[in-house]
């Protein structure tokens, strides 16, 4: 495996695990994102782009959303 296709496996290693670490911040808060994952389309980049898709919510998990940053932000 060539150094910058490493590169790219450790960058989407990276991306799945801060999707897991933030779909289980956000569930210890009541909040679930339904869409929250690794953008697939960032595989077929060369070299990939790892982007994290936060993905659609509806209205009422936007407002626990923006409670828990407000907290946050305190």
């Amino acid at each position: 495996m060539t150094r910058e296709r490493r590169a790219a496996a450790d960058g989407m290693a990276e991306a799945e695990a801060v999707c897991e670490e933030l779909a289980a911040v956000l569930r210890r808060t009541g909040i679930v994102l339904p869409s929250l994952m690794v953008d697939p389309v960032t595989y077929g980049y060369e070299p990939p782009r790892v982007l994290v898709e936060l993905g659609r919510c509806n209205v009422e998990t936007t407002r626990k959303l923006i409670a828990v940053l407000k907290q946050a932000a305190r």
